[in-house]
């Protein structure tokens, strides 16, 4: 690959990334996340509710959840204007993200459901009038380099498993396929990596530049795919912000402490900082 059908990919690959952010479904409409209790969650804009909601022409309740056994149950109240794919919702059992395709409710510009992180559900919430969404200009990132397009190979370890902390702190053990192991400066590094897609290897990191010129969380990056030779390419130009750069209501994992590493790596998407930040909903 030559340095400017380096870049012509980089680009393309950063405008569909700028594509996704400003989409109704990304990470800059994300207002709210409610951990439900068991029995019944109220929605609506009444501050009673456990769960208050702000959107124009919002009811005092909308709604209740009902959580029970690890399931949710909608009862929708009449006429309040919550929908299922554009027409007045029904009572029923929401599915979550770990189901497959979950149940998507509307509320006026809102956009909600369900996610499961370990033994804890939450209502996620999206507004397609997001203050953030109105406001995004891009995201800066450093001069593309082909320097970064590193060439490395992948290391069996341990038993195949590594513990990731979420930035709302759940732990959990992630199965991976082992460490992306590659050379810069003159010395040998590693990430341990996740199962990304399609054989790609998915790299949660840090480096010296995080705290300043990159988000104090670290970085992600999926790799190319696995080559014949066994060889796998890193194009840490490809490095990108996690949710929670966008929103206060991700729950996004952090780099395991052997992926934080002490070196700069220059490439990539910087930190983004949004102009006005909006007042934050209920949590729970």
């Amino acid at each position: 690959m030559t340095p400017s059908e380096h870049a012509a990919q980089v680009e393309a690959w950063h405008r569909e990334r700028d594509d996704r952010l400003r989409s109704p479904d990304g990470w800059l409409t994300l207002v709210g996340l409610y951990w439900l209790e068991e029995g019944d969650n109220h929605i609506g804009a009444h501050p009673a509710n456990e769960i208050v909601l702000h959107a124009h022409g919002m009811q005092p309740r909308a709604g209740t959840l009902h959580l029970e056994d690890g399931e949710v149950h909608l009862v929708p109240h009449a006429d309040a204007g919550l929908l299922r794919g554009g027409k007045e919702a029904d009572e029923m059992r929401l599915l979550a993200d770990t189901d497959g395709d979950p149940t998507i409710l509307e509320l006026g510009s809102l956009r909600m459901h369900l996610i499961r992180r370990g033994e804890r559900i939450a209502l996620r919430v999206r507004d397609r009038e997001a203050p953030a969404l109105g406001s995004f200009t891009g995201v800066d990132r450093f001069a593309t380099d082909p320097g970064w397009r590193i060439v490395g190979g992948l290391e069996p370890m341990g038993d195949g498993t590594v513990e990731i902390v979420d930035v709302t702190g759940r732990v959990s053990r992630e199965a991976s396929p082992g460490r992306f192991t590659f050379e810069r400066g003159g010395r040998e590094w590693g990430i341990t990596a996740l199962d990304g897609e399609d054989d790609t290897l998915w790299l949660v990191f840090g480096d010296a530049t995080n705290g300043r010129e990159t988000y104090g969380g670290g970085r992600f990056l999926y790799t190319e795919p696995k080559g014949a030779d066994g060889t796998i390419v890193a194009d840490f130009n490809l490095a990108y912000n996690p949710p929670c750069v966008f929103s206060e209501f991700a729950t996004c994992p952090l780099p395991p402490a052997e992926n934080r590493l002490n070196l700069r790596i220059e490439a990539g998407e910087r930190m983004w900082h949004p102009p006005a930040r909006r007042q934050p909903s209920h949590a729970g």
